[in-house]
């Protein structure tokens, strides 16, 4: 049976339509998808993200652990608040997930990882941790929901529903992105994934359905994951099982940058494997492609590059936002600015463009 987040049963009453997502029971959209993406991209949209795995992980040897766990060095966190975003890798250089990292103390960080993976990261983490004799409590906060509530109206809308300190808190993280406070027993994040501006809201799971209904009387859209694959794609934001897994690394996945490998006496898990994979050169690269025809891109398409070799849509759709149809593709890294698309049994023009499409309502491509 799928899990079910602390507002499915709000979900149900407002007719949603849902489907299994890594093992939860969510909802896709709440009658038209379209709606909900251009309420993000135009006001405010919220979506429910509980299904994502909170993990507060406190010991005072944490920040070394973390160091050597992650990809992207936690160094460069030093105020509580500040927030990394990550690749968690294997031996091999393969992305077991990916996820932000956030500083709540010197012995206390706090780790949201994607739903489907959340056992499997429990399970590594502490494996990791008994490994090196590190003495940690990872703890899977599973009496918190998440609501992310995105768009250009966003913040206004949240901060209106806390009270004045909170307010006051959360509205100060206007001047530092990729940041987050405390707010009682809520936690107020502005590291969104779709591109908008916005907070996620983590919070006692009782107090989810308040919450949610409030900003719905302040004229916040209630969205599914329908609208906010659409959003994070036209963002450029890669999702894990899609446009990386365990079989491919950062390097290969437009990901680089969020690989340390400064300062270079930093060992991390993976690090030989990649250094070895830069040295060599790496084959494949992730690009955005705009389909020149009519058609929709879809993940496990084929993609030819003329001379050059072959590779594969990742993640594909119709932007509602650039009335195009946009995607995700693995290709050979000699790849140039034109390739194919195999569309049941023919071949259409693709044009291969720098992500993201698409950034604060702003489109970044030509049309």
């Amino acid at each position: 049976m799928a899990r079910q987040t602390p507002l499915h049963a709000l979900h149900r009453e407002l007719g949603a339509r849902s489907v299994d997502f890594g093992g939860w029971d969510m909802p896709v959209h709440y009658g038209s998808q379209i709606e909900e993406h251009h309420s993000v991209r135009r006001a405010a949209g919220m979506f429910d993200v509980s299904h994502m795995c909170v993990i507060d992980l406190h010991g005072p040897g944490v920040r070394a652990f973390l160091r050597w766990l992650l990809a992207n060095d936690i160094g460069k966190l030093q105020r509580p608040g500040k927030a990394l975003y990550s690749c968690m890798l294997d031996e091999s250089g393969g992305v077991l997930d990916d996820l932000i990292v956030y500083l709540m103390a010197e012995d206390w960080f706090r780790v949201v990882v994607n739903a489907g993976t959340r056992d499997k990261d429990l399970a590594w983490m502490r494996a990791c941790a008994a490994g090196r004799g590190a003495e940690l409590d990872i703890i899977e906060r599973s009496d918190l929901a998440m609501i992310a509530v995105q768009g250009p109206e966003a913040r206004a809308r949240v901060a209106d529903l806390l009270d004045a300190d909170a307010a006051d808190r959360a509205s100060a993280l206007a001047l530092e992105p990729f940041s987050a406070c405390g707010c009682g027993d809520w936690f107020v994040a502005r590291t969104g994934y779709t591109g908008e501006d916005g907070f996620e809201v983590m919070l006692p799971a009782a107090e989810a359905e308040p919450f949610w209904r409030a900003l719905a009387a302040a004229g916040v859209a209630p969205c599914g994951l329908g609208a906010r694959d659409t959003l994070r794609l036209e963002a450029g934001m890669n999702l894990y099982g899609n446009d990386m897994d365990a079989s491919t690394n950062p390097l290969e996945s437009g990901l680089a940058w969020t690989v340390a490998f400064d300062p270079p006496d930093r060992d991390f898990v993976g690090r030989r494997a990649l250094e070895a994979l830069r040295t060599a050169g790496v084959p494949m690269k992730l690009v955005g492609l705009v389909l020149e025809e009519r058609g929709v891109l879809r993940g496990h398409q084929k993609v030819s590059a003329a001379g050059i070799g072959d590779g594969e849509v990742t993640s594909g759709t119709w932007s509602p936002s650039l009335e195009r149809s946009i995607a995700f593709a693995r290709v050979p890294s000699a790849t140039g600015s034109a390739v194919q698309v195999e569309m049941r049994g023919k071949w259409l023009p693709a044009r291969v463009v720098k992500l993201p499409f698409l950034r604060h309502g702003r489109i970044l491509i030509d049309l």
